[in-house]
C-alpha cells in the first residue's frame, strides 16, 4: 500500500512537472507577444505621444516592455526550476510570477484611469499644443507630429481647420501666406497650404482631436487587456508552482 502511494504521488508530481513546462512554454511566448506590444507602441507611435501631456500612456507601454522581458527570463527559469525539481528555484520562479503579476495588473489599471480622463485632456491640450509650438524652434517633434497626424488621419486642426487661424507660426511671416500647414492638403506640396478650400484640405467633422482620442483609447484598449489577460492567466502557473512545491516537499530525497 505504501509503495502504491508513492508511485502515486511521483505520477502526480510528474504530471504537474509537464503542466508547469507546458505553461512556462506559453508563458514564454506571451512575454514576447506583451513585450511586442509595448514596442510596437513606442517606436511606431512615439510621435503621438509627444502630443500628450501626461505620460500615464507611455509609462503603460513601458511597464509591459518591462513585464515582457521579466516574462521571457522567468519562462526559462520555471523550466529549469521545474526540470531540476529544485524548491529554491521555485520559491525564486513564484517571487517572479508575483511580481510579473502585479506589473502587469498595474499597466492595465493604468491604461484603463487613463481611457478615462483621455477625452478631458485632450481637450484642454492639444489645440493649445498645435498652435503655439508648431514650426516653433526646439519643438521640431511636436511639428512631426502634427503633420503626421494630420496626413495619416485626414484631418486639419485641433477642432477644425479654423483653428490654425490662432496659430503662432501661421499668424508669421515664417508662413508665407499659408492660411493652414501644408500637411493639411490632401495633396500636400509646398505652400498648398495657402488655400484652405475644401477642395484642397481636409475639413472633417471633429477635427483630429477625435482621430487622435480614438486612436489612443484602441491601443489603451490592447494594452489594457494584453496585460490583464495575460496576468489572470498567470494565476494558473502560481498554482501549478504551489502544487509542484508541495509535492517536492512531501518527497524523499
Amino acid at each position: 500500500m505504501g509503495a502504491y502511494e508513492e508511485k502515486k504521488e511521483t505520477c502526480g508530481t510528474i504530471c504537474l512537472k509537464y503542466l508547469l513546462f507546458a505553461f512556462n512554454f506559453l508563458f514564454w511566448l506571451a512575454g514576447g507577444v506583451v513585450m511586442a506590444v509595448g514596442v510596437w507602441t513606442l517606436v511606431e507611435k512615439s510621435d503621438y505621444i509627444s502630443l500628450l501631456p501626461s505620460k500615464t500612456y507611455a509609462a503603460s507601454a513601458y511597464i509591459l516592455v518591462l513585464a515582457g522581458a521579466i516574462v521571457m527570463v522567468t519562462g526559462v527559469l520555471g523550466c529549469c526550476a521545474t526540470f531540476k525539481e529544485q524548491r529554491r528555484l521555485l520559491r525564486v520562479y513564484f517571487v517572479l510570477l508575483l511580481c510579473i503579476f502585479l506589473l502587469e495588473i498595474l499597466a492595465g489599471v493604468l491604461a484603463y484611469i487613463y481611457y478615462q480622463q483621455l477625452n478631458e485632456e485632450l481637450k484642454h491640450n492639444l489645440r493649445e499644443t498645435m498652435t503655439q509650438k508648431y514650426q516653433q524652434n526646439t519643438q521640431e517633434q511636436i511639428t512631426r507630429a502634427v503633420d503626421k497626424l494630420q496626413q495619416e488621419f485626414k484631418c486639419c486642426g485641433s477642432n477644425s481647420s479654423s483653428d490654425w487661424a490662432e496659430s503662432v507660426w501661421i499668424r508669421s511671416r515664417d508662413a508665407n501666406g499659408r492660411m493652414v500647414p501644408d500637411s493639411c492638403c490632401k495633396t500636400p506640396t509646398e505652400l498648398c497650404g495657402r488655400r484652405d478650400h475644401p477642395s484642397n484640405i481636409y475639413k472633417v467633422e471633429g477635427g483630429c482631436i477625435t482621430k487622435l482620442e480614438k486612436f489612443i483609447l484602441d491601443h489603451l484598449k490592447i494594452i489594457g487587456a494584453v496585460g490583464v489577460g495575460i496576468a489572470c492567466v498567470q494565476i494558473i502557473g502560481m498554482v501549478f508552482t504551489c502544487c509542484l512545491y508541495r509535492s517536492l516537499k512531501a518527497e524523499p530525497y
